[in-house]
């Protein structure tokens, strides 16, 4: 980042023919766009009744924009004026052409004539208004100016007029010389572009404060609404140091350009801008001015605790600490309450990293409810909520809570926190398993409008709430087997939140889970060990995992064994109680791959005593189906089936495909076994019901395209018919099993022996 110090004395009194006083001083200035705009509202005002109202109405539209925003070329200027009025726009062209070639008399006759537009009982402009304080300031900063500033002004004008000239007649000869179809081409690139796209509006010279102003309150919101939309981050970095180099004190442009090094995670930028815009902020006396004498104080407590914000957000929680105490003791001295409020909500952010406490918590959101901080309180509710999720609390105490906290937001309209409330819902239903409580609540949010106003063209909702909420439902629909809507929700991800976003991580991660277990149950072992590397950068947790899962596929125990007894270590000492009963598990798998049946008794028990402990059901269901399984190696499948109609029914009505197919597995597998000791008729009931459980099972199997266990359904009914004497679906069972086993060879493994 260039330094913002290199044009501290620079006074720019005229750059690239752009005529105006110090900027320190002047709120506006005249240039040739300026002058164009003036046109364009002189022929409006003569145009009066001639135009149509839907003509005056886009032209309405488009002069807000015009006024406010930077400076642009005059054949873009032209354009956008003949996408609303084709006429008007001949006519600003025809007046401009006889100024510019014409005398500078005819254009100082042309400022003369403005001020008749305020005259009369009924006036064209009223002087308070967009348009009427607009001709005001143009007419002021033109009278002000000196003879040679305004011969300088009239020169600039002609320079203005004639790139638009040359540019036409190049465009004239390209024309000649392009064929129609690549002229239609580039026609609709053009027309796609857009007239007022702010990507493409190139500043030949400062901004006025407005339009700065205008420029980084437009690039703001589009960073909170729509970062798609904003600048990219290299283009608005360039675009805030030239508005550094005229005004170095310019603290707002400090803060954007904080935020924007925020996108790319370049700690180094952020805290020198974020530094930079607290000492502007003093410098200038902006904060004097409207606090009297603790604009100083406030300034500086409120930069150290956005220190130890942004050095949290880095993970430097020492560096955070630091921060954090000169900010209380600063908000002390000064008894700040709403300060110290927020230190304390920061100060459980920074303890939870070393220890869980709800204390700090529910006095934070005490103390903000007691001084009126709907904001803070609802985020400490929703904290509270998060940390009772992870310690087991029921959900109808959960949903309660956040009952509570939504009527906070929609008293006080925090449309943002009404986005946080419905994504933690989601996340809360897939954590206890209810996966169509889950995507009921996706789809609620994505159904809602914001209540927050933005710019039309703007996405309302590209917040990481949302991006939470998609992340989940492309996940759900890959679970159910619907691949095809899956990769269309990644692809709308990564439309809406770039790679370059700051929640891009989150639909990487799905992304990558999502090709990890398509490859798995397709049999491709070696892509899904491929796709380890990337969930490992993305969640060191989820990776290790992925790499035993894979390991144990490839049927090499020992391996996964011991990267599963580390990562289960890792994750006690974490309390992360979801992985510990996945990875207990998988080890109760392994301890069945190698036949020791009795030692996988335990290790299951202790998973089940966990997920019951912290109300994690469906967890809870696939532990009960596990000890089916084991009960049915064991040689008591009676036992087996009467603990799986307990477990079954949650499975198959928030289940994966996947699960929902081992369940109707087991289940056949358990009524097979418990028919030996039928009778005759009753075991071919038995029989019969089995091979329907089969059916089930194998159109689940197919549904996710997992091969191995639709090979494994196809021998185990191949059997079944051999015993009922039903050769014809015999032999079709054993053709189909005998293609997939050719294509997938067994790795040595009983099929006996694996539940999933």
């Amino acid at each position: 980042m260039a330094s913002v110090h290199e044009s501290l004395y620079f006074n720019p009194m005229l750059s690239n023919g752009v005529v105006h006083a110090n900027v320190f001083g002047v709120r506006d200035w005249v240039t040739p766009h300026k002058m164009a705009l003036l046109v364009l509202l002189s022929e409006l005002g003569r145009a009066g009744a001639q135009l149509g109202l839907l003509e005056r109405r886009r032209l309405n539209r488009l002069l807000l924009p015009l006024l406010q925003g930077p400076d642009m070329a005059l054949s873009r200027l032209r354009k956008a004026i003949e996408e609303c009025c084709p006429h008007l726009a001949g006519s600003v062209h025809i007046r401009l052409k006889l100024m510019a070639e014409g005398e500078l008399k005819d254009m100082e006759q042309f400022f003369d004539d403005l001020s008749d537009s305020f005259s009369g009982t009924e006036p064209e402009v009223h002087k308070t208004s967009v348009v009427g304080l607009f001709l005001r300031h143009m007419i002021l900063a033109y009278n002000k100016l000196s003879f040679s500033q305004v011969y300088k002004l009239y020169t600039a004008l002609q320079q203005y007029f004639q790139k638009d000239e040359k540019k036409d007649g190049a465009d004239e000869n390209e024309m000649e010389l392009t064929n129609p179809e690549e002229l239609d081409g580039k026609m609709e690139k053009e027309e796609l572009d857009g007239p007022l796209r702010e990507e493409e509006i190139a500043c030949s010279g400062p901004l006025s404060q407005k339009q700065a102003e205008y420029f980084l309150s437009q690039q703001a919101s589009l960073l909170k609404n729509d970062e798609t939309k904003a600048l990219a981050p290299a283009s608005l970095q360039k675009e805030l140091n030239n508005l550094l180099k005229f005004n170095p004190d310019f603290a707002e442009a400090h803060y954007l350009s904080y935020l924007n090094s925020l996108r790319v995670q370049d700690v180094f930028s952020s805290t020198h801008s974020l530094l930079h815009y607290f000492d502007r902020l003093i410098l200038t006396g902006a904060e004097s001015k409207s606090n009297g004498d603790e604009g100083y104080g406030r300034s500086l407590r409120y930069a150290a605790l956005n220190l130890a914000a942004l050095h949290c957000r880095f993970g430097h929680y020492q560096q955070a600490e630091l921060a954090l105490q000169e900010a209380i003791r600063i908000a002390q001295e000064s008894n700040d309450h709403v300060c110290l409020q927020h230190c304390l909500s920061w100060l459980y952010i920074l303890e939870q990293k070393i220890f869980d406490s709800c204390v700090l918590l529910e006095h934070s959101v005490n103390k903000s409810l007691h001084f009126g901080l709907p904001y803070l309180a609802s985020l400490g509710i929703q904290s509270l909520v998060q940390q009772r999720a992870f310690a087991g609390k029921a959900a109808n105490k959960l949903m309660d809570a956040l009952k509570d906290s939504d009527l906070l937001h929609w008293k006080h309209s925090l449309s943002e926190l009404i986005d946080i409330s419905i994504a933690q819902k989601t996340a809360i239903w897939r954590l206890y398993g209810r996966s169509t409580m889950a995507l009921q609540q996706a789809q609620t949010l994505l159904s809602m409008n914001s209540l927050e106003a933005v710019n039309v063209g703007v996405q309302q909702n590209n917040t990481e709430s949302f991006a939470v909420v998609l992340c989940h439902l492309a996940e759900l629909h890959a679970e159910q087997g619907y691949f095809a809507a899956a990769s269309e929700i990644l692809k709308h991800l990564k439309e809406r939140f770039p790679p370059n976003s700051q929640h891009a991580q989150l639909w990487m991660l799905f992304d990558q889970k999502i090709q990890f277990e398509r490859a798995m149950n397709d049999g491709r072992y070696h892509v899904a060990d491929s796709l380890v590397a990337g969930i490992t950068a993305l969640n060191s947790i989820e990776g290790v995992y992925r790499k035993a899962i894979v390991l144990k596929a490839q049927n090499q125990m020992s391996e996964a064994h011991k990267l599963l007894q580390k990562l289960l270590i890792h994750c006690q000492k974490i309390k992360n109680t979801e992985m510990v009963i996945r990875v207990l598990l998988s080890i109760a798998e392994l301890y069945w791959r190698s036949s020791c049946h009795t030692i996988a008794l335990p290790v299951l028990l202790q998973a089940l005593a966990l997920a019951q402990e912290y109300s994690l059901q469906y967890l809870a269901s696939e532990t009960v189906l596990n000890l089916a399984f084991s009960q049915l190696i064991l040689g008591i499948p009676e036992q087996a089936l009467n603990i799986l109609h307990m477990a079954i029914e949650p499975v198959l009505a928030h289940g994966a495909v996947l699960d929902k197919g081992c369940a109707m597995f087991l289940v056949a597998k358990c009524q097979v076994a418990s028919a030996a000791s039928y009778t005759p008729q009753k075991k071919i009931e038995a029989l019969e019901s089995a091979i329907l459980n089969l059916n089930e099972a194998k159109s689940y199997f197919a549904k996710v395209d997992c091969k191995e266990q639709l090979r494994d359904v196809l021998y185990f009914q191949a059997r079944l018919f051999h015993t009922l004497g039903r050769t014809q679906e015999r032999n079709k069972c054993a053709m189909l099993f005998r293609q997939l086993h050719q294509e997938l060879p067994a790795h040595g493994v009983p099929l006996i022996n694996a539940f999933k």
